[in-house]
């Protein structure tokens, strides 16, 4: 059966600037489902209604983001969006921040951050479809209804989370949610489009790593150029472009120092658009966004000949990515821990290396940035 896709709900734009759909439409493919709740997809949306509180949680962190999300709520229901959360938010003055969505809360109605900051002359929500945008940076936390601005807070150092996970809570009555969109912010460029500064061609390469146009050209291989930098829990964005049929090549993260005995070792966010019998639901070779060898991309979203964007958010242990704002991989790698991320998980920071896979190699780089959580 051939996986059905719906188009993320975000401008070319918006994908070009690191925006990311939290929910296909379709599946709760990528959350962390609780046991408690009936979670499930209705018409388009997220719906739970039933079995107790519950919390369903993207099984990342995040710190700096901006973030998009429509909720209804039925008359006199509670619900909210949990930001930056511990997954048990025992108390939410110091383990989250809950966006309330509650009308007839006693202290913290709708827009308020439960236990740090209250709401005032916000508009009731209960019963029809609404609109949040937030903005978390650093201390600071905005908060917009319908398009109208309700909170601006900033919180002290010594009570602030700076980072955690995204959940939206089941509490009481009926709750939807639809459009869950998120973007990193403070994406750092490591390409200037003038020449390789920041990067070196791995000692023993085959490959060829230019600048054409302002963009990074590999052609031939095998071989990597390989950051200078090293990193360990991020958000990557990568900006590509496959120039003919079939082309293989790849970002690697985590990687061990390449030498001419060892190229690159490191995991591997794959590019390549191929897929079978027509059915993009069937990568030929793992597909674009796939974590190679370990978790083949769901479905082949790109198109060789244009540019695509691939999103991977790398925090411990667990690697997602996407293609085009759409959700592609939601990895755990539970291996024993190894240096050598070929052979086992590794935690450590390593370098970034992009690929040039064999002689037919045929690729643009027009932009990777990164996003290094906070400490």
């Amino acid at each position: 059966m051939r996986a059905e896709f719906v188009k993320p709900p975000l401008t070319d734009a918006e994908i070009a600037d690191g925006w990311i759909s939290l929910f296909d439409q379709r599946s709760l493919f990528g959350w962390q489902v609780p046991a408690a709740g009936n979670w499930r997809v209705e018409d388009g949306a997220i719906v739970v209604d039933e079995g107790g509180k519950s919390l369903l949680l993207t099984p990342f962190q995040l710190d700096d983001f901006e973030l998009r999300c429509d909720f209804q709520l039925s008359a006199g229901g509670n619900s909210g969006i949990f930001l930056r959360t511990a997954e048990v938010a025992a108390d939410p003055a110091r383990d989250t921040y809950e966006l309330n969505i509650c009308d007839s809360h006693p202290t913290h109605r709708t827009g308020s951050l439960v236990g740090r900051f209250v709401a005032e002359n916000v508009p009731a929500v209960e019963g029809g479809w609404h609109s949040f945008r937030v903005l978390c940076e650093g201390l600071r936390i905005q908060v917009w209804l319908d398009g109208q601005q309700i909170v601006d807070f900033t919180d002290k150092p010594e009570t602030a989370r700076r980072t955690g996970r995204l959940g939206l809570q089941m509490n009481q009555g009926r709750a939807a949610y639809r459009n869950v969109c998120v973007r990193p912010l403070r994406f750092r460029s490591l390409l200037n489009g003038s020449d390789l500064s920041g990067w070196r061609v791995v000692p023993g390469s085959q490959a060829e790593f230019a600048i054409r146009d302002g963009l990074v050209h590999a052609s031939g291989g095998p071989g990597f150029l390989e950051s200078e930098g090293q990193y360990g829990d991020f958000v990557l964005k990568v900006s590509a472009r496959l120039n003919r049929p079939g082309l293989n090549s790849g970002v690697f993260f985590r990687a061990m120092p390449g030498s001419e005995a060892t190229p690159s070792n490191g995991y591997e966010m794959q590019l390549h658009n191929g897929f079978r019998d027509g059915d993009r639901s069937r990568p030929a070779d793992s597909g674009t966004g796939a974590i190679f060898r370990r978790a083949a991309a769901r479905y082949v979203v790109a198109d060789d000949g244009s540019f695509l964007t691939a999103v991977l958010i790398a925090d411990g242990d667990r690697f997602c990515s996407w293609v085009n704002g759409y959700q592609v991989v939601d990895w755990r790698d539970e291996r024993v821990e190894n240096e050598n991320p070929r052979q086992g998980r590794r935690l450590q920071p390593g370098h970034l290396s992009l690929q040039g896979h064999d002689p037919g190699t045929d690729v643009d780089f027009r932009a990777v940035d990164v996003h290094e959580f906070a400490e």
